[in-house]
């Protein structure tokens, strides 16, 4: 009998703690028992997740400074696991994400997968299935290969890699301190000529916290990285278009950032001066050395942070006004889904709570995925059976009956 796989999931995390804590919340609940928690982040971060019930299963290591392609070599470096996955913290996987990864990897000749991210409703796509090529340009796919001259994209908040793969990769390098370091990986992934894989069952939901670099509504506070790492990514991957790219870029983002002006989210004076942070970073991009390996180390003994998987979820359904009641009939921290809706035509919403409830609210007439009609004719019962089962393979969930606020 084959052992199963054992699946290493690396955070890495700065100044973002709450974030991290609801992120290892999420991935406590995974429902596969062989996997293995490695967080790489700064002293607030540490702090954030020291009181966790699980804290002591957590490989936790220190980020001294935001490199992101740094601190997950110095996870991957550290785990223990076959597959090696990255998650942001900001980011929290559906229960049966490390399920999806195990069975992919089972065939040996994988190296690497991702899968859909949803966006900050918890139903839209935010990233799905795409490709790349050398001058870092998204390729939208629609079920079919990468055309020649692509990879297929890892998107870093939801990707999985092989050991092995990494390894003979080079790790992530480290001149990507923030953005394109997974595009630049997928890239030498597919260089190589190994097998990459888009996973449709496994989801992740990305909320894009606030950051350094970012507002809560994405506004950017800084472009400086963005400039940086497009300039190394150009240098190292489509030379002779470097000057033409560098110039889109900076269109590009010069019209992003004149649309959020007209929208009210930046003055004048503020995109003026994130052009020329922009500058900055390209200049310094233009400069900064690449292509350094990063040896990851052979894998040290494997800790699961649970001796079993959780609980199946269970999950409830009633009013929004209900919701209080409803949510005391959860057993512990066990896995929980909650449906709430009022009497209106208001569109669904899906969040991860920061106390680990799976919350869906909306109305009872609105819409959930965006492509439905703005208006839904529903029942109560039948619309918790709808809206489970629209989730059910995701998460392990059905439903029975049609009395408003029932446990069902």
């Amino acid at each position: 009998m084959t052992a199963p796989l054992r699946l290493s999931v690396v955070v890495a995390s700065h100044d973002r703690p709450r974030a991290l804590r609801r992120c290892l919340i999420g991935l406590h609940q995974l429902a596969y028992r062989e996997v293995e928690l490695v967080v790489v982040a700064d002293a607030a971060g540490r702090g954030a997740i020291a009181d966790l019930p699980f804290d002591e299963r957590v490989i936790v290591l220190d980020q001294a400074e935001p490199n992101l392609s740094r601190a997950r070599n110095a996870g991957a470096s550290a785990a223990g696991g076959d597959i090696i996955a990255f998650i942001d913290d900001d980011a929290v996987p559906e229960p049966t994400w490390a399920l999806a990864l195990a069975g992919a990897f089972a065939d040996p000749d994988l190296a690497a997968a991702t899968g859909p991210v949803l966006g900050r409703n918890g139903i839209s796509l935010q990233w799905g299935r795409m490709g790349v090529d050398a001058c870092g340009r998204d390729l939208r796919l629609d079920g079919g290969k990468p055309p020649a001259g692509a990879a297929l994209k890892l998107h870093g908040t939801n990707m999985a890699i092989r050991r092995a793969a990494l390894q003979a990769a080079g790790g992530f390098d480290a001149a990507f301190g923030f953005y394109l370091d997974d595009t630049d990986l997928a890239l030498r992934l597919w260089q190589g000529g190994v097998r990459t894989a888009y996973l449709p069952g496994a989801v992740v939901h990305h909320s894009f916290a606030a950051s350094p670099r970012r507002r809560a509504d994405r506004a950017p506070l800084s472009l400086f990285d963005i400039g940086a790492s497009s300039a190394v990514f150009l240098r190292k991957h489509a030379p002779d278009d470097l000057e033409d790219m560098l110039g889109r870029l900076r269109r590009d983002q010069t019209d992003r950032l004149k649309g959020l002006g007209r929208r009210g989210r930046l003055t004048g004076d503020r995109i003026t001066s994130l052009l020329a942070g922009l500058d900055d970073g390209i200049a310094a991009g233009r400069e900064r050395p690449f292509g350094a390996r990063a040896e990851i180390a052979p894998p040290v003994p494997f800790r699961p942070v649970r001796d079993a998987p959780p609980p199946a979820m269970t999950m409830r359904a009633g009013w929004t006004w209900q919701a209080g009641r409803l949510r005391r009939d959860r057993v512990g921290d066990n896995p929980f889904s909650l449906f709430l809706f009022e009497p209106t035509p208001r569109k669904h919403k899906v969040v991860f709570t920061e106390d680990g409830i799976w919350e869906q609210r909306g109305g009872l007439y609105g819409p959930s995925r965006r492509d439905q009609p703005r208006l839904q004719p529903w029942r109560f019962g039948s619309r918790v059976a709808a809206e489970v089962a629209r989730v059910a393979a995701l998460r392990g969930l059905t439903a029975t009956g049609d009395d408003p606020g029932r446990a069902w």
